[in-house]
């Protein structure tokens, strides 16, 4: 069998699948967990693939890492999404983060990840179980966690499907508001934002509407196995924090496969036609 889903423009990317191991419908979406032929189990959101097992961590590296390294001391991080558990995975391989704050909208994501995918399992079922004392997991939307927020976080990484759906407002000029007052000075906010060469209009207008809340808002990419590749990411910074360099001492110390601190720069090479526009 095969799993394909389909871009714009006619552009897939497949995998071949040994069989379905699950489907059903949450209040939100639709979701199913494949296995494929050679990357291990793979999550699907409404015909969207979120990650393979084997390679997903070229996803959430990318996502967590250079914002955290980034800033001084991130010591309170606010995880929005990321439901599979492997931005809090990340986030909690950071021995300065005192308190991780994962924020789900979706309850029957969560219990499929932990039942069925080896991505942030270990951690999941840790905090569930209340072993973690680091970690907290709350069951609500992350907007209107953030809605009120005052200087709560040094970091806030949204690790959340495209935006259309139950994802569209975190990608609104509200949120970024909420997002930046709920930041403590200095802070960092990091996004995915799409893919680069496929929903370059989307990715523009999200860096847009950063650039009129944020202090200053930096553009990267990176190849992640399973998607559009490259893959674009969105930082915002509230106060000093400096987006170009990243703790490499912190760095060194990281059990990482795919984001290499020493290369921090090549993050930042993007098409000359996106540049332009930015």
């Amino acid at each position: 069998m095969e799993f394909v889903e389909w871009y714009p423009r006619g552009y897939g990317v497949g995998f071949k699948v040994k069989r379905k191991l699950y489907q059903g419908k949450s209040r939100y979406q639709t979701i199913e967990v494949y296995e494929t032929e050679g990357f291990g189990r793979m999550l699907v959101l409404d015909g969207t693939v979120q990650l393979v097992e084997d390679g997903e961590a070229s996803y959430h590296e990318p996502l967590v890492h250079p914002a955290l390294l980034a800033h001084p001391e991130p010591r309170d991080v606010l995880v929005v999404g990321g439901g599979d558990g492997g931005a809090l995975r990340e986030v909690l391989r950071h021995p300065g983060v005192e308190r991780a704050v994962m924020v789900e909208l979706d309850e029957e994501v969560l219990r499929v990840s932990v039942e069925l995918l080896n991505v942030g399992k270990g951690v999941l079922d840790r905090v569930l179980r209340g072993e973690e004392p680091r970690a907290e997991l709350r069951v609500e939307s992350g907007a209107d966690y953030v809605k009120g927020k005052e200087a709560a976080f040094d970091a806030i990484v949204v690790d959340s499907t495209d935006p259309v759906g139950p994802a569209a407002v975190l990608f609104s000029e509200d949120f970024f508001h909420d997002a930046y007052r709920a930041l403590k000075d200095p802070g960092i906010y990091v996004t995915q934002a799409g893919s680069v060469y496929l929903f370059t209009e989307e990715f523009l207008t999200a860096y847009r509407r950063m650039r009129r809340v944020f202090d200053r808002v930096f553009a990267y990419s990176f190849p992640v196995i399973g998607y559009a590749s490259p893959w674009a990411f969105l930082v915002g910074v509230k106060g000093a924090v400096d987006f170009n360099r990243v703790d490499r001492a912190r760095g060194a110390r990281l059990p990482l496969s795919y984001y290499d601190p020493d290369r921090h720069e090549i993050l930042f090479q993007l098409p000359k036609y996106l540049r332009e526009q930015l």
